[in-house]
């Protein structure tokens, strides 16, 4: 969902027009959500009034005749959603309740896959289909084996136990990459409520095991993702939960080897103008998925009428976006094709 600008208009235009074009669009969406039926037994009408474009280099990405659809309700706080491209099924994780639900693109139905799953939070799948989960309340990232065992990937960092790892990505080279914020130790909701005994940190943990510090910039790193290339990674800062003065930013940094960030900086700043900033509670108008260019510009949103978590491409052409919000999951269509593996 992302592409390149070769826009040379000037930041003041720029500011007026999608100010402008931010007010109407959201105007009629809060119009057709007044009315809209997320059971599905009454249709949205064709466009998706919830798909917002605020700059026309967003349009290419849409798709006129595809709806946002609500797969499921009922978890308290959904996170982690990764595409197992093999069995065609999403995996998520429900943190407070301690469960990984899956998604079935068969018949669409909706099972409990791990239970209980050590209140895990971010999952992924490496390069051999073996998937990866963050533990909240183990405080370790763990692999699950072709066989059903269960490697620990990491629970240490210089013989103190990790804070609460949270996302996880995969390089081509083997490597797995993690965030540990903490946010499953600061209360028993979503783990079990300890003390941080480590500086809030990004790892890397290679194929034979060795485990690397690659920065502890951040206030509280939290999301995670390698550009289409691996040449960028982007990583968001949600420090400010805890932190008053953390900024409430994604930062971009290079890819150096593989292995170490280089030239880290602000990528984007969360906030949107009129309705708050996140890294936090905003609310209508806001909650949902924001689409920016590689140059960190606002181009579209896809309205939720709950906050997202995280979202991951998915389905045999990947061209489906999965969005796991506060207590729902939700997908749609778009004409763009998700990067790396599934």
């Amino acid at each position: 969902m992302k592409t390149h600008s070769g826009n040379s208009e000037s930041p003041l235009a720029r500011r007026s027009f999608l100010g402008a074009g931010l007010a109407g669009a959201l105007m009629t969406a809060r119009a057709a959500k007044a009315e809209r039926d997320w059971s599905g037994k009454n249709p949205t009408r064709y466009p998706d009034p919830d798909i917002i474009t605020l700059d026309p280099r967003f349009n290419k990405y849409k798709i006129g005749n595809t709806p946002i659809q609500r797969f499921y309700t009922g978890t308290l706080w959904s996170e982690g959603p990764a595409w197992n491209g093999v069995g065609r099924f999403l995996v998520w994780s429900d943190i407070p309740n301690d469960r990984q639900l899956r998604w079935s693109q068969d018949d669409g139905h909706v099972s409990t896959f791990r239970n209980p799953s050590g209140y895990s939070n971010g999952n992924t799948f490496d390069w051999e289909g073996r998937q990866l989960s963050c533990e909240h309340g183990n405080r370790r990232v763990v692999r699950y084996e072709h066989n059903g065992s269960v490697t620990t990937i990491a629970d240490k960092w210089n013989g103190k136990i990790l804070n609460a790892p949270n996302d996880i990505v995969v390089h081509p080279d083997g490597g797995i990459w993690f965030t540990d914020p903490g946010y499953g130790t600061l209360l028993d909701y979503e783990g079990n409520k300890g003390e941080l005994l480590l500086k809030e940190a990004v790892y890397r943990v290679d194929k034979t095991g060795q485990m690397t510090k690659v920065t502890d910039e951040l206030y509280k790193p939290n999301g995670i993702c390698f550009s289409p290339d691996y040449k960028k990674a982007y990583i968001c800062d949600t420090g400010a939960t805890h932190y008053p003065d953390a900024p409430k930013i994604i930062k971009v940094y290079d890819v150096a080897d593989g292995k170490t960030l280089r030239n880290g900086k602000v990528y984007v700043n969360m906030e949107l103008p009129g309705k708050g900033v996140g890294a936090g509670w905003v609310g209508a108008g806001y909650d949902g998925v924001h689409v920016f260019t590689p140059a960190g510009e606002r181009i579209g949103m896809i309205l939720l009428p709950e906050i997202c978590a995280n979202v991951c491409f998915g389905g045999p052409k990947r061209n489906r976006l999965f969005m796991a919000a506060g207590q729902s999951l939700y997908a749609v269509y778009v004409e763009a094709r998700g990067a790396h593996i599934c």
